[in-house]
């Protein structure tokens, strides 16, 4: 039987701080670039702030709804249907920077591939707690699995999206095996997924140019290797404490849309490593309590769910800063939280209210086997 606690201080508190920090480096890193293009430069702030009220709306909403409603099937293959029109009816849109992503209406642009790694998520954890006990016959629990992320997946490398379609795959992937799948289907996973993915990277040759741009950014410094250049130089000459909040220069037309998925280098260059470590540190928290919040679930759905949307956002903010450094090629992947965008940041405070209030739910035993593990440490 589950027992009702508090939610999870540390992990509210460090949601509600990056998105406090979205709102002031939002402002920072755009100001300038909306004077420019819409003669007022708190154009995006105004925008992220709409957001961010809505989006902490509904998590202190969700956050009241037990997670257990999410299990239905009702609801589950609702959203999924809802994400799949979604996801098809973006190619009604005229192409954005060269990619059609969006649903625009009413000067609003909504996002369906940001709703369809939450759609994964529920699916992924509902499907596996009732074929938990079958888990390792392939037909039976992973057939189906398999089949909604590929038509998921498909539908946003159509757009094209490459970056969320890794996304969806790792963390599906990171639910199954920890709802307990046999270690050797992961060498049969990995000898699948690796050759797919260097076909869909050879396929399409601005992804093959990323590839080699990435290896060395320096032979086309003013072109493709232009923006990953200048996040180094961001980041680099940030230093310890910065230049100073709106102090930074890369932002000035250097860095293309340094508001979105490059604003953890913006962070570098004006707060320097104090400000970059202090974000990090924020999404360290999320990973710890989220992961802490899997553990202590009272059901495998809880904790597959919380698995699952634990990953979501700590993957991804991985992936973002490891571009923003150098350490991977360039993708459109925003910095949960923090990049501007509402899609983006509505999903995630969704995802963090779903895993507040399976925290306010724990197993009394592994409540206990936890604090007896701390006490004898």
């Amino acid at each position: 039987m589950a027992r009702t606690l508090r939610s999870d201080k540390l992990l509210f508190w460090a949601t509600l701080t990056l998105v406090g920090a979205s709102v002031v480096m939002v402002y920072s890193a755009s100001a300038v670039q909306a004077l420019s293009k819409y003669e007022a430069s708190s154009h995006f702030l105004l925008r992220q702030l709409i957001w961010a009220v809505i989006g902490f709306v509904l998590m202190l909403g969700i956050m009241r709804v037990d997670y257990h409603e999410y299990r239905r099937p009702a609801l589950i293959w609702t959203l999924l249907s809802v994400v799949i029109v979604g996801l098809l009816g973006v190619f009604l849109f005229k192409p954005t920077n060269h990619a059609q992503r969006w649903l625009s209406l009413a000067g609003v642009s909504v996002q369906p591939s940001e709703l369809a790694k939450l759609a994964a998520i529920l699916f992924t954890a509902a499907l596996l707690e009732r074929r938990m006990h079958r888990i390792n016959e392939l037909g039976y629990a992973l057939a189906p699995l398999g089949l909604v992320t590929l038509v998921l997946t498909a539908l946003i490398l159509k757009e094209p999206d490459f970056g969320t379609s890794v996304m969806i795959v790792a963390v599906v992937i990171t639910i199954v095996f920890a709802a307990g799948l046999h270690y050797r289907y992961l060498f049969g996973v990995m000898l699948m997924l690796l050759p797919a993915a260097m076909f869909l990277v050879m396929f399409k040759a601005y992804r093959l140019k990323r590839m080699l741009i990435f290896l060395d950014p320096w032979q086309a410094p003013l072109g493709d290797g232009f923006q990953p250049i200048q996040s180094l130089l961001a980041v680099g000459s940030g230093g310890t404490f910065g230049k100073g909040l709106m102090a930074g220069v890369q932002k000035l037309f250097y860095i293309p849309e340094p508001h979105t998925d490059y604003i953890y280098a913006v962070i570098a260059e004006e707060l320097g490593l104090v400000g970059t470590t202090f974000v990090l540190v924020c999404f360290g928290i999320i990973a710890w309590r989220g992961l802490r919040t899997a553990l202590l679930a009272p059901d495998r759905f809880g904790a597959l769910l919380a698995i699952g949307l634990t990953m979501m956002v700590a993957l991804q903010a991985l992936v973002n800063m490891s571009i923003v450094l150098g350490m991977l090629p360039p993708k459109g992947i925003p910095l949960p939280f923090v990049s501007n965008g509402g899609s983006s940041l509505i999903v995630s405070l969704v995802a963090m209210g779903i895993l507040l209030n399976i925290s306010q739910q724990a197993s009394p035993v592994a409540a206990r086997a936890t604090q007896t593990t701390m006490g004898q440490q």
